[in-house]
């Protein structure tokens, strides 16, 4: 399929071939999704989503396939993209496109197409817009507030801070120049938005303290059943499977460094004592550090872990955890991964000026002029 995105077509996947194999996999999912399939035998029959147009912003996996197809048997329509240019499954993907519903992801793709399909999202046909948001990180609703400030002062996207705001200045540059009322015409439209991460819920409050949140937000990441099974146990799993798939290493014996004990870092670092590595954790919480402690993790600063470990993994929701002074000092072959929503916990940009040798989609050796070089997952994206 072209990776040209035609105006003319309501979705834009890698290919629509991969449908039959995304529909094996939504069934298997939906029986490990049991609260959703009850809620489709309570709720589909009353239609109490009927009317609502939700602009989807969220890993366009298989599992969030399940949720789709429950919110549009619930009456709703939705439009969807994927929260990261990395995350998406593109058989399921095409098992969601090939029965109508618009979804804009692809596996791998650009910052610029990223931005350009959360654009999408917000297009619906006719005189409709969206007047729900489903986001995962804050990007969707971001981009809508952003984009009404730059029509009243273009000023605000004078000082991009990284090449992700380089795109996204560039992209709401380039609708207003077609249309200068494309955010200021949806925004009033939606009457809420449900976050679903950390960082975006901090976002969420951030905007709201500055008095610029237009709308009601649901903080869904502080429910008990996302913050105390997601986060530790969801992560639990997929941690240890990411770092599997990406570099195949044992992780029995070696010193596996966690930056941050919060529901994600405690998930983390079971995983890792689990496969039996000697689990190291990073904290500026006192009590959370306590609890590692108690734990039976060793507690250190990142500064002496840095020479120390071989599997870092990141998961605070701050800046720059691990800083390029962090990597220069770190193993041969250390490798350097974040389990948090962006992609600014490691400090990525500074490594740009060092060799990289891609091993495989997602998986590079940075190599520092001393010759040792670190294995970065997904360029310090959500492993």
């Amino acid at each position: 399929m072209s990776a040209v995105l035609k105006e003319t077509q309501d979705f834009h996947i890698a290919d629509l071939s991969l449908a039959a194999w995304g529909e094996k996999e939504i069934r298997i999912a939906e029986t490990e999704m049991p609260g959703l399939m009850a809620i489709r035998e309570e709720y589909a029959a009353s239609q109490p989503l009927k009317g609502a147009r939700i602009a989807g912003s969220l890993h366009m996996t298989i599992q969030t396939a399940v949720l789709i197809r429950t919110l549009e048997a619930l009456g709703a329509q939705v439009r969807w993209a994927s929260c990261n240019i990395y995350s998406t499954q593109d058989h399921a993907a095409a098992a969601i496109a090939s029965v109508g519903t618009p979804v804009f992801a692809v596996k791998g793709e650009t910052l610029d197409e990223y931005w350009e399909y959360t654009h999408r999202i917000f297009e619906w046909p006719g005189d409709n817009h969206a007047n729900m948001i489903l986001d995962d990180g804050g990007d969707a609703t971001l981009l809508l507030h952003l984009g009404t400030r730059a029509e009243k002062d273009i000023s605000v996207l004078a000082n991009p801070g990284s090449e992700e705001e380089i795109c996204l200045f560039n992209a709401i540059k380039g609708r207003l120049a077609r249309d200068p009322q494309w955010y200021s015409k949806r925004l009033p439209c939606i009457l809420g938005v449900t976050e679903e991460t950390t960082t975006g819920v901090h976002r969420l409050y951030q905007m709201h303290q500055e008095g610029k949140l237009a709308f009601p937000a649901i903080n869904v990441n502080d429910s008990v059943t996302k913050s105390k099974f997601d986060n530790l146990y969801g992560c639990r799993e997929s941690l240890v499977d990411g770092i599997k798939r990406a570099t195949d290493v044992m992780v029995a014996g070696k010193i596996a460094v966690i930056a941050g004990y919060g529901d994600v870092g405690k998930g983390s670092a079971q995983a890792m004592r689990a496969l039996s590595a000697q689990v190291w954790v990073t904290e500026i919480d006192p009590i959370c550090a306590l609890q590692a402690a108690m734990e039976g993790y060793r507690v250190v600063t990142m500064d002496y872990a840095a020479e120390h470990g071989d599997i870092f993994v990141t998961c605070t929701g701050n800046y720059h955890v691990i800083t390029e002074e962090h990597m220069l000092k770190m193993k041969d072959q250390a490798i350097v991964c974040n389990i948090g929503h962006f992609d600014n916990e490691i400090e990525v940009a500074a490594l740009r000026k060092y060799e990289w040798e891609n091993i495989k989609p997602q998986v590079d050796h940075v190599i520092f002029p001393s010759g040792r070089r670190i294995i970065l997952l997904a360029e310090g994206r959500l492993v």
